[in-house]
């Protein structure tokens, strides 16, 4: 095999074996490995050694487009094979990544099993192959896909691969609009302000709330120096309060800072000698799990909210921080010496608590901390932040979309600005219409056009949650950033458009097919499609009908005018 220059890569303590499968030839350095199974371009191989076990592949880079991983939405290019190995740890990020071809075709796909891994994948400059390798300590259990199918199938498949060890409980109200406070109000929490944004929320399609940080200080400056006393300081008489919520309709989430202990909290000096790392910038330390009374007074503080003031859920912020790069030895107190260990035994209790109170209590989650490893104690996963940046939200929705299974996904928080269109405010909706949407403006400040805006696609978003949220996803074009996506049920069928380009139509298996336009071009051309003619109904971006005619596809081609903003539906009658 060809040696690489590769300043980042580990060393292996002796020379690889062979092992041949599923048509690839693969190095197997430092463990003995075997097959488990082959089929359909799949191949599993488990591998387990002493120490550090890693598996090394190469296939001929060809017709190649873009490296899928979960590290990254905006960049799907293909990194050179001597950059940095990735890093996933039960706490950040995930072992699995696709070498993506033309037409969305699949050329090679790979996860691990194992949640703290390292990966490395790129092109060979000496001979235009690309190489995959993964390490993990001991035990490594590969599956790589090399069928030609649509990448998104090889993804999805590794999903449901990882969940197969667990069962996992998401709620109805997961997967309905939210409210968030963060973006509209950011730490400016009183108990008037969520409840009259509350009543509004519920008015336009949200049936649940997420109060943000600024419930539990009356500091206002956007710090972390007063995390760890958790008494909601903003929140007087603060079961009342939940309850007059849960009276208007809506669901209550309440957010944590989970790791964080501040310098300014009444609990500092006692916490101070168990800091993972201390973070001078946000005047705060990163507590360390590895101690059960550290796991102890953390669960009992996040658990109060649902035992004790009657919320359904918590959002659980900030994970990825225990996952440092320097752990310190653990005292004699710990119970554990791998502080991932101590974070599951965190969050299995934290999750224990909340849900002997409330069996469909919610928990989300946030990027990277996506780790399957984190699914059983978690019922949605959020994009990262990325305000006003609607390309950024369509990218990481689709990305965990693809890699999170039956978890409920979450939009990062929609906000923009007090005098934007209508047709923008749709256009923000469009973008994460296969996700879960969390509505953060100030909605007593929103002009009639754009309150309407949001009553339309929210329901929109309630009225087809089978076939948005669970139902076969095909993102096309990862390196454009899924300019089209489609999903599809039994039924119906549902087209997002973020770019200009011709929407295909099948010539059967649907009743009716969704066309959403978030894109400035609004000459939408339909290509293919059923021998029959069929209604087509334009709505714009407020509901409003628009046009409504029948449509022949005899010529091939068929152009219907939608608005930017708007949604087209072809019916077969």
């Amino acid at each position: 095999m060809l040696t690489l220059w590769e300043p980042h890569a580990p060393q292996a303590t002796s020379g690889p074996t062979q092992l041949v499968a599923g048509g690839l030839t693969l190095a197997i350095y430092d463990a003995a490995a075997d097959t488990t199974s082959v089929s359909n371009g799949v191949v599993e191989i488990s591998a387990s050694g002493e120490g550090e076990v890693r598996i090394e592949w190469r296939i001929p880079c060809t017709s190649a487009v873009a490296y899928w991983s979960p590290e990254g939405s905006s960049s799907r290019w293909l990194p050179p094979a001597w950059a940095k190995p990735q890093t996933s740890t039960l706490a950040r990020g995930s072992a699995v990544g696709s070498l993506i071809g033309a037409g969305d075709a699949n050329i090679c796909s790979f996860a691990a099993l194992q949640t703290t891994a390292l990966t490395s994948a790129g092109v060979v400059e000496e001979s235009g192959e690309f190489r995959f390798w993964v390490q993990a300590s001991k035990q490594l259990t590969l599956r790589i896909d090399t069928s030609s199918r649509h990448y998104s199938q090889a993804l999805t498949d590794f999903a449901a691969w990882w969940a197969t060890s667990f069962a996992i409980n998401v709620p109805a109200a997961a997967r309905i609009p939210a409210y968030s406070t963060w973006y509209s109000m950011h730490q400016n929490i009183t108990p008037e302000a969520v409840e009259r944004q509350a009543a509004l929320a519920k008015d336009i399609g949200c049936d649940v709330i997420i109060v943000d940080d600024g419930w539990m200080t009356t500091d206002r400056t956007r710090g972390y120096g007063h995390c760890g006393d958790w008494e909601p300081t903003s929140l007087p008489d603060t079961a009342s309060h939940v309850s007059r919520v849960h009276e208007l309709g809506l669901e209550y989430m309440l957010w944590y800072a989970i790791p964080f202990i501040g310098w300014d909290s009444e609990v500092w000096e006692q916490f101070k000698p168990y800091a993972l790392r201390n973070l001078e910038h946000m005047q705060a330390i990163v507590v360390d799990p590895r101690y059960p009374f550290v796991r102890e007074y953390l669960a009992t503080k996040l658990a109060r909210a649902v035992e004790d003031w009657g919320m359904d859920g918590l959002k659980v912020d900030f994970v990825d921080w225990f996952a440092t790069p320097d752990v310190p030895d653990a005292g004699p107190d710990a119970d554990c010496q791998d502080v991932s260990v101590g974070v599951e035994r965190l969050l299995a209790e934290i999750h224990s608590r909340i849900t002997s109170a409330n069996a469909n209590a919610m928990i989300e989650h946030r990027q990277p901390y996506i780790s399957h490893g984190l699914w059983p104690y978690a019922t949605m996963i959020r994009a990262t932040d990325c305000p006003l940046s609607p390309a950024e939200n369509r990218q990481r929705t689709i990305d965990l979309r693809l890699t999170s299974d039956k978890l409920a996904v979450h939009a990062d928080m929609l906000m923009w600005h007090p005098s934007e269109t209508p047709q923008q405010v749709a256009v923000h909706l469009i973008n994460v219409l296969f996700a879960v949407p969390q509505i953060s403006v100030d909605l007593a400040t929103q002009s009639p056009e754009q309150l309407e805006t949001l009553r339309f696609w929210l329901g929109i978003f309630r009225s087809n949650v089978k076939v948005l949220q669970l139902s076969t996803l095909e993102p096309s074009r990862p390196e454009l950033g899924y300019p089209m996506v489609r999903t599809t049920d039994s039924e119906t069928v549902v087209v997002a458009r973020y770019a200009p380009m011709p929407v295909d139509v099948p010539c059967e298996g649907w009743s009716t097919l969704m066309v959403a336009n978030a894109d400035n071009d609004t000459q939408v051309i339909l290509l293919g499609g059923p021998g029959e003619p069929v209604l087509a109904v334009v709505q714009d971006s407020q509901g409003r009908q628009f046009s409504s005619e029948m449509v022949s596809f005899q010529q091939g081609a068929t152009i219907v005018s939608v608005p930017t903003g708007g949604l087209l539906t072809l019916s077969k009658l």
